[in-house]
């Protein structure tokens, strides 16, 4: 876990050491101390919370700059569907895929298009019944890694199957290759991300060794410039770059994945803190009616991205009009998996715990005993005045060292209550002994 790598950081010099981070990780991944943030490599999943929540913009998501295009003689644009909200309704999916083309690249292929392959691979993969239900997706790698350190026992409900991205930098690097003859390395796959997992994903793939995706660009990095282009071209442009349909673009918004698999004991959970209740749920074996369930870490799915544009709420009423125009095409003939064993994971997902006080077994025991009698003797008010996000976090950050108990403002009340006490008892015998 040490060489895992992250794509959210912090930005130190912008940090002011307040509590809003700490407060909603959903890991409990960040501490404050000595006035600024740190985040644990260790419990982080690139979910992108703090980068929503950081009212000084200290958390940042580290993505691949528009100029490492020019390390390839053949450029790919994998547009994420969810680009497709951050544009308005005058605006057509078709004028946007060629406004990438005008924006430097070589190829389009819509992720879109993957996202109904991998649907019909999942539909053959539930209807085989040999998985472990209810079927969790893995289309979100912040979800994936939350499973990976926090649900051990929901890993084998995962669905081990790519995700579109990877399935559509397959297939374009696969079709540039043999259709124009290019080499692989010549050609470089740029996924348009709306998250920093995404990032992640590509640079430290959980289920594979490397990532068909040669580099991850922002959409907000580039959303201003693809606009520009956007504006020159007819707002009649029919350049039959769309090779997805109403299925595929529904994917960016939350239930888009369940409603593609065209069976009703689905379900669909958007917004970190929403996915972890649905997981308790789980494991608790309380959702005993449903085959599968989409969870999606960002509020509204993928239109929630910490890397989008456009308000969420807005963005999916966008979306909603670029679905009903989909519906007028029908790919669905042609976006099919044909073997969707070529699809699955090649290596097998590894529990990752976050929690772990001592290599050796005694010592470990010994500090968990240690940590749940500090615990037990700490308020219980979880408010992150200590700069940890809960009392029990304390206790854990005492125990390994990285703490102390007087960090806590109510056990640094009780201490300088204590010594006034102390303080007043000697002041009373001084003078006793003054007066004799």
């Amino acid at each position: 876990m040490t060489n895992y790598f992250h794509s959210v950081t912090l930005e130190e010099d912008k940090c002011r050491g307040c509590t809003n981070c700490i407060k909603h990780c959903p890991t409990e991944a960040i501490r404050v101390r000595n006035g600024k943030a740190t985040i644990i490599k260790e419990r982080c999943i690139d979910c992108g919370e703090c980068i929503r929540v950081c009212p000084y913009h200290a958390k940042k998501a580290v993505t691949d700059p528009i100029s490492e295009l020019s390390k390839y003689p053949v450029k790919v644009a994998l547009p994420a569907p969810s680009l497709y909200g951050q544009f308005g309704q005058d605006i057509s999916r078709e004028r946007i895929l060629k406004g990438l083309l005008e924006l430097g690249f070589d190829w389009v292929f819509e992720v879109a298009k993957a996202a109904e392959i991998v649907s019909d691979a999942t539909r053959r993969i539930i209807g085989a019944g040999n998985v472990k239900k209810p079927v969790i997706s893995s289309a979100c790698p912040a979800v994936v890694r939350l499973v990976q350190v926090r649900f051990p026992n929901l890993i084998n409900n995962l669905l081990k199957i790519e995700s579109p991205m990877e399935v559509a930098a397959r297939i374009a690097k696969q079709t540039i290759t043999e259709r124009e003859n290019i080499p692989a390395e010549e050609i470089g796959i740029f996924f348009i991300s709306p998250c920093a997992a995404k990032v992640t994903s590509v640079k430290a793939p959980y289920e594979k060794k490397e990532s068909f995706v040669n580099g991850v660009l922002s959409m907000k990095d580039i959303h201003i410039k693809l606009l520009e282009k956007i504006k020159s071209i007819p707002w009649d442009f029919d350049g039959d770059l769309v090779s997805s349909g109403a299925y595929g673009v529904g994917w960016a918004g939350s239930g888009g994945e369940c409603s593609a698999l065209e069976t009703p004991r689905t379900l669909a959970v958007h917004g970190i803190h929403n996915v972890i209740n649905i997981f308790e749920e789980i494991v608790e074996d309380r959702l005993k009616n449903v085959d599968f369930v989409e969870a999606l870490s960002c509020t509204e799915g993928c239109l929630g991205g910490p890397l989008t544009v456009v308000n969420p709420f807005v963005a999916s009423t966008n979306l909603k009009w670029q679905v009903n125009r989909a519906k007028e095409r029908d790919f669905s003939g042609e976006n099919t998996a044909a073997d969707y064993q070529d699809l699955l994971w090649t290596k097998d997902m590894e529990y990752k715990p976050i929690l772990k006080l001592d290599d050796n077994m005694m010592k470990a025991m010994i500090k968990m005993q240690k940590l749940e009698e500090i615990n037990d003797g700490l308020p219980g008010l979880d408010c992150g005045a200590c700069g940890s996000p809960s009392c029990r976090a304390l206790a854990e950050d005492i125990v390994r060292g990285l703490a102390f108990e007087t960090d806590c403002i109510f056990k640094l009340r009780e201490k300088v209550s204590d010594l006034a006490d102390h303080m007043k008892a000697f002041e009373h015998i001084y003078r006793q002994k003054t007066e004799d």
